[in-house]
């Protein structure tokens, strides 16, 4: 059946315009990135009339972007780690096992994702300070690992309603053979079901990774000067004299490369990760 070409035109007039949505701010991003600060504080031009890299040198010495930078890998690369780890025992034993109480643990864990994450932001601050004054050291508040148990607390629940979502699709009988070839459900799980459902496992890792890298909200509040991450470093750009916007957009470029890369390395896994749990 031959689409109308009435819709032909639509459609293309729709992925112009989104197109244009999308590409005219990277565009004005990237070209403000290798022009002098003076430029870009002028009058507007599309094109760089003194092109340089100049700001991509000095994002390093106008701001400490290198231990910004260290912050984030490190908060996001443990945070989603754990998240997957979590993620998939949990998952595994809703989908697997029927027990009381799943439907109520399902449904909170779902209906968790209804609610925006400032209405955890005060009981979170709350309790990590509480439980700093009971150690009588500073254990969570203001630290990576306290950043880390945030992010846990927001990532956690969809990525284990996704991953499960996708365990529902892989036949039982897989388990039901290992078992009865003598493997117990933790060897069925890992030799079994794992391997079944690495994109599965993969989309929960993106999602989990590109949820902590963006944060802002929770990271400006739960850090100091030594546990700052990119998301908070950026704004340092801008002093009470001045606001370099080259700079801005330079590190803007250089922050964006790692989530870029790894979704463009692990896209189609991604997809088939979000999707698979709608199509069986």
């Amino acid at each position: 059946m031959h689409e109308p070409a009435s819709f032909r035109i639509f459609r293309w007039v729709v992925v112009a315009v989104l197109s244009v949505f999308t590409l005219v701010p990277f565009y004005v991003m990237l070209t403000s990135a290798v022009k002098p600060l003076g430029d870009v504080q002028g009058d507007f031009h599309w094109w760089p009339t003194h092109a340089t890299l100049r700001p991509f040198v000095d994002i390093w010495s106008t701001v400490p972007l290198g231990r910004y930078f260290l912050n984030s890998l490190f908060v996001c690369v443990l945070s989603t780690v754990f998240s997957v780890i979590i993620a998939i025992f949990a998952a595994y034993a809703v989908s697997r096992f029927r027990f009381r109480g799943r439907n109520a643990f399902t449904g909170t864990v779902l209906s968790t994702q209804m609610f925006p994450g400032i209405l955890f932001l005060l009981p979170l601050f709350l309790i990590f300070v509480n439980i700093d004054k009971s150690l009588g050291f500073t254990a969570l508040y203001q630290t990576r690992l306290g950043l880390i148990v945030t992010y846990l607390t927001f990532t956690l629940p969809f990525s284990i309603w996704m991953l499960a979502s996708y365990l529902d699709g892989i036949p039982r009988e897989l388990d039901e053979a290992a078992k009865v070839d003598g493997t117990g459900d933790l060897g069925a799980l890992f030799r079994i079901v794992l391997p079944a459902a690495r994109p599965g496992v993969i989309a929960v890792a993106v999602y989990a990774f590109m949820t902590a890298w963006g944060e802002i909200l929770f990271a400006s509040v739960m850090t100091n000067d030594s546990t700052k991450t990119l998301s908070i470093g950026l704004q340092y750009y801008s002093t009470q004299i001045n606001v370099y916007w080259n700079q801005v957009m330079a590190a803007s470029l250089v922050v964006s490369v790692p989530v870029v890369a790894g979704f463009l390395l692990l896209q189609r896994y991604l997809v088939a990760g979000l999707t698979a749990g709608a199509v069986k």
